[in-house]
């Protein structure tokens, strides 16, 4: 059963474009979908971690709106961080799954089963892809992804419940 999901930023919550304003303010586009997944499998009890490589406000304060456990950022060994938040979690690696779109995900992808990546992630990581999605990054991948668990673990209609009851 997975425990954690470990989030990539650019390129799978988000298109990977980057804005920059004139005063030098950076804008990142969210969808909402994927927000919501997330947000309901932290409601249902379950962990989840942005590992991301780049430093925003805006992904702090997308996370603290999701309730995502980690927020981890400016990373460059993506697998050592996730080695360490499993640890602090006393998880195994078994209980995790990825969704990431680009080199810098592979080392932590190299570590677990349950792999998962957008439709237009960098063609070389579907060698390490468990779980080719149909979405693209910024467009519903990782709500893709948390639907694919859900069900697989049996707990789609609890996650129903938690938008009827």
């Amino acid at each position: 059963m997975i425990e954690l999901i470990v989030i990539d930023v650019d390129g799978t919550m988000t298109d990977g474009k980057i804005f920059y304003t004139n005063e030098g303010d950076e804008i990142k586009a969210f969808n909402i979908k994927d927000g919501l997944m997330i947000k309901s499998w932290n409601d249902l009890g379950k962990k989840s971690a942005i590992i991301t490589g780049r430093i925003s406000k805006i992904v702090d304060r997308r996370a603290k709106e999701l309730n995502i456990t980690f927020v981890k950022q400016g990373v460059k060994n993506k697998a050592e961080m996730l080695e360490n938040i499993v640890k602090e979690l006393g998880i195994d690696f078994n209980k995790v799954a990825i969704i990431g779109d680009d080199m810098n995900d592979l080392s932590m992808m190299k570590l677990v089963k349950k792999t998962f990546a957008p439709v237009d992630a960098n063609p070389y990581i579907y060698d390490y892809v468990s779980y080719p999605l149909t979405s693209k990054g910024g467009e519903g991948a990782v709500a893709e992804m948390i639907e694919i668990l859900l069900k697989e673990e049996n707990l789609f209609d609890k996650f129903v419940s938690l938008w009827t009851n």
